[in-house]
């Protein structure tokens, strides 16, 4: 159940990235005032997809609570970095942001010090 309360963690963290960065597209650029900008951070804090977001961080939150009651946070911790996996290939495939040869390389790492930390 420990790594159900971890990988519940991540899936949840990377929900709201992924949601969150999807709705910040669909309004391009920040305007340039501050009141402009504030109004549409507002009308975006109450956008029901980013509150899904926000609501998905605080599972993240409470799932993480779980998964610390099941192991050490020094070998617990170390899972949270597939988050920054997920994250990548996701945005990649969603939003077609750039794969460099440098990201992929620094990924495979992540993955391979999961597996011998394992």
């Amino acid at each position: 159940m420990g790594y159900l309360y971890i990988f519940s963690t991540i899936f949840f963290t990377v929900y709201g990235q992924l949601i969150l960065k999807w709705r910040m597209n669909q309004f391009g650029s920040l305007p340039d005032t501050w009141i402009a900008k504030f109004t549409v951070l507002l009308q975006l804090l109450l956008n029901p997809w980013v509150l899904s977001g926000f609501f998905a961080a605080f599972l993240a939150a409470l799932s993480w609570m779980a998964a610390m009651t099941k192991f050490d946070i020094s070998y617990a911790y170390p899972f949270m970095s597939l988050s920054f996996v997920f994250v990548f290939i996701l945005s990649a495939l969603l939003f077609g942001e750039p794969v460099s040869l440098q990201k992929v390389i620094g990924f495979s790492l992540i993955i391979l010090g999961i597996i011998v930390m394992r």
